[in-house]
């Protein structure tokens, strides 16, 4: 029996789509913190259709460099491969976008917080409290490391759906 090793590995083609999707992700957050939408949940979602697309271009050029074919698993480890890269991108652009060229940024998402608070009609104890919490993962690190986790998962998600519709097995017995 002999067995076929893929002419592509899926580190190479997710890393590139990676980086690919990756930067494209930063011009749009880039542009979304400069205009000042980030409270905007329409507006969020538009990175996270770059993170589909970018998964969904990278399995499909992965089949065709294979001839082709593309395993379930090839396509998950492509897509989580295109999402770790992504997310540490994001992760380090969001680190130093909120510490270094506009730490504003944070003093607003802590404002919208307190303005959504009161508006659920929550005491200002209750406020408080939950904005010395909220304080504490608004720093920069830590939003690295959730925007690196959220990204993961999400990729993971995603990769999942993806390499569902997008597969194509090499027949067994060829």
């Amino acid at each position: 029996m002999q067995t076929t090793t893929p002419s592509v590995s899926t580190t190479a083609v997710g890393g590139r789509y990676g980086l690919l999707t990756g930067l494209v992700s930063i011009i749009i957050s880039f542009g979304i913190y400069a205009l000042e939408l980030e409270q905007n949940s329409a507006v969020r979602f538009l990175t996270m259709a770059v993170l589909v697309g970018g998964i969904a271009l990278a399995m499909r050029n992965f089949k065709d460099q294979n001839g082709g074919f593309m395993g379930y698993g090839q396509g998950l480890g492509v897509g989580v491969m295109v999402s770790a890269v992504v997310g540490l991108l994001s992760g380090c652009f969001i680190y130093l976008y909120t510490t270094v060229v506009d730490p504003s940024v944070i003093t607003r998402i802590l404002d919208k917080t307190r303005v959504d608070m009161e508006a659920k009609g929550m005491s200002d104890a209750q406020i408080d409290q939950a904005m010395v919490w909220t304080t504490k993962f608004t720093t920069g690190p830590f939003m690295f490391g959730f925007t690196l986790l959220m990204t993961l998962l999400l990729g993971l998600l995603i990769s999942l759906l993806v390499a569902a519709f997008v597969k194509n097995p090499k027949p067994e017995f060829e």
